[in-house]
């Protein structure tokens, strides 16, 4: 029997167990895949700490994204079919389906091919950050010129946004608190980064923008540093609010966006993944760059089935810079 990752308790990484379990069976419009790889993300960890949009039922699965070949279909699938190479896109809850395990069963809906020139493990790392990030060209209508704030940098969706401001010709300004990441997050592609723990940043990134402030900021983080994000956007900019890393209270920086007319939107890739048109032509999108090279995902580190404790724990060090994948 296949082994799949359950949990049956909300807690730390320990709290995720190895099962053995008999393989799904697909149902109507759906598949199963033999597992190559798997993608691992912040929201599974705050799913798993029961800090997510939802709260597990138990015994819970876990996983968004990952990469194998199909396996098996249920009726009424098309276009796909034993032995295909594909990678799954988050377009389901957690409550429904998981990825985490040698087997993984999905919505055909969210079983997409994914470009010959990437491995497995690059298969896996894909559609979760890239299709996030393409809200700043989605919502933002991010395009040449543009100053982009991106903050926590160093994470694969940062990473991503990057790579995305680059491929479109605007001014990706990267900000980290680890000193020791600058380094990659320039061999990634920002133009600039900025270290927030530096006393001034705000000035600095204004600096950077000739005193305009910049046009996008992209932000997973927000509690009291949200604010001072604000500070750093020009009038009438937008911010994309699309996670919650910080563990403190997020005040409402209402007086600077007043001030400055500012746009504060709330975003998940599931504005995107939830509506048919918008997933099609933005995953047309990211295939054809990650096909040309202009899209690479970056990989952190990578780990066993077996050490899928290891692998959140990492996950929550906030060590990496870019994806942390595990192997079957």
């Amino acid at each position: 029997m296949p082994k799949i990752v359950r949990f049956h308790e909300i807690g730390g990484p320990e709290v995720l167990k190895l099962e053995e379990l008999p393989a799904p069976k697909p149902q109507k419009d759906e598949v199963l895949i033999k597992v190559d790889a798997i993608g691992l993300n912040r929201a599974e960890s705050m799913f798993r700490s029961g800090h997510y949009l939802y709260q597990p039922e138990f015994p819970a699965q876990l996983g968004y994204e990952a990469s194998g070949t199909v396996e098996e279909v249920g009726p009424g699938v098309t276009g796909l079919k034993p032995g295909d190479r594909v990678s799954s896109i988050p377009s389901f809850s957690l409550l429904e389906y998981g990825t985490y395990g040698e087997v993984a069963l999905l919505p055909v809906r969210a079983a997409a091919k994914y470009p010959e020139n990437l491995s497995p493990v690059e298969g896996a790392s894909i559609w979760m950050q890239y299709l996030t990030a393409y809200g700043l060209i989605e919502f933002g209508k991010m395009q040449q010129g543009n100053h982009v704030l991106i903050t926590a940098a160093a994470s694969s969706v940062g990473l991503a946004a990057i790579q995305l401001a680059n491929a479109v010709g605007a001014i990706p300004i990267a900000t980290t608190r680890n000193r020791a990441k600058e380094a990659s997050l320039k061999e990634a592609g920002a133009k600039f980064v900025v270290n927030t723990k530096t006393k001034g940043w705000v000035e600095e990134v204004r600096d950077i923008t000739s005193g305009k402030g910049v046009d996008l900021a992209f932000d997973p983080v927000v509690g009291p540093e949200l604010e001072r994000v604000a500070q750093t956007v020009r009038s009438e900019g937008m911010i994309f609010v699309y996670g919650a890393l910080s563990t403190e209270p997020t005040p409402f920086p209402l007086f600077v966006i007043l001030g400055n007319n500012l746009i504060v939107r709330g975003y998940t890739l599931f504005s995107i993944v939830l509506n048919s048109e918008r997933l099609e032509h933005s995953k047309r999108w990211v295939f054809d760059q990650l096909a040309s090279g202009k899209l690479k995902p970056v990989i952190a580190r990578t780990f066993t089935l077996d050490q899928i404790v290891d692998a959140h724990r990492y996950l929550e060090s906030n060590e990496q810079v870019g994806k942390i994948v595990v192997t079957t």
